[in-house]
């Protein structure tokens, strides 16, 4: 009898969310959260980080045919990242492949060192900036889909807005990289109280065609990512995972599973091991 009474309580509560939610505008959320995440990489390329790659080659019915697992170990070397191999399938590097990745460091540190003024701001700036295609992607994506609020959930103590968001119709690109946003849907996790994305999914719903048409991405590729909360100040990568169908050139078909995670964050400091030591001969 407790929970028949309870049950008009709990549909007034859902209803009353719902038009809350409803008063909200979805798409300032997300251009709120397009400025947040301007804002968040300024400190988030500060930091850090290791990355394990875990990369699995599929037959048509999804089974695993072949599939290498490389951790890597993400340093700022002189201002700008170095992506240093630590292990392969979760075991340690062999000792002629440590050899080999240390000489490939001691090669970038002294390509660095030799940099004339200019070709340091340059490094610099081409990190700084964030590619082109990123920044493309983000100033468009406010005006390439229609965004609906369809609820709101808990993560790790924060409370975050969940958006729907669908290609609009009749919408025209501006650049090339937002040419592949009219072929994919996605769902979007917003902090509510930093407008931070924190969460995304995203599907194909129609074949994309990448580099003058020698790849077709098939419809039902799908992604998704996540962040978590660093240092009470910034948002940083936590999970990357995809499964993607592709047509390369007229017959070769490829069916990939790819899951990347992020750990150990932290911000760089003057003594790190593998570059102050290697900076240091």
């Amino acid at each position: 009898m407790r929970i028949l009474v309870k049950i008009p309580i709990l549909l007034l509560g859902l209803a009353s969310t719902t038009a809350v939610l409803g008063q909200v505008d979805a798409r300032a959320i997300i251009r709120r959260a397009v400025a947040a995440e301007d804002s968040n990489w300024k400190i988030a390329r500060n930091y850090t980080f290791s990355e394990r790659v875990d990369l699995r080659y599929l037959d048509s019915e999804g089974r695993v045919k072949s599939s290498e697992v490389n951790t890597y170990e993400v340093t700022l070397l002189q201002g700008s990242p170095y992506r240093r191999l630590t292990a392969r399938d979760d075991r340690a590097l062999l000792p002629r492949e440590e050899t080999k990745e240390q000489d490939k460091l001691a090669k970038s540190v002294a390509e660095r060192r030799k940099e004339t003024q200019a070709q340091r701001d340059e490094r610099l700036a081409a990190y700084q900036n964030r590619p082109e295609w990123q920044r493309e992607a983000w100033r468009e994506l406010p005006e390439a889909f229609d965004f609906q609020i369809c609820g709101e959930e808990i993560q790790d103590g924060h409370r975050l807005y969940v958006i729907q968001a669908t290609p609009r119709r009749g919408y025209q690109p501006r650049s090339r990289t937002a040419k592949v946003l009219p072929h994919v849907r996605g769902k979007l996790w917003v902090n509510k109280q930093d407008h931070q994305l924190v969460k995304a999914e995203v599907e194909v719903i129609d074949t994309i065609w990448v580099g003058l048409f020698l790849v077709r991405l098939a419809k039902g590729s799908r992604a998704a990512f996540a962040q978590t909360r660093v240092d009470d100040e910034v948002w940083l990568p936590a999970r990357v995972q995809a499964f993607a169908s592709a047509r390369v050139g007229l017959l070769k078909v490829l069916h990939i599973e790819q899951e990347v995670s992020y750990s150990g964050h932290r911000e760089p400091r003057a003594d790190y091991p593998i570059v102050s030591q290697m900076e240091g001969k």
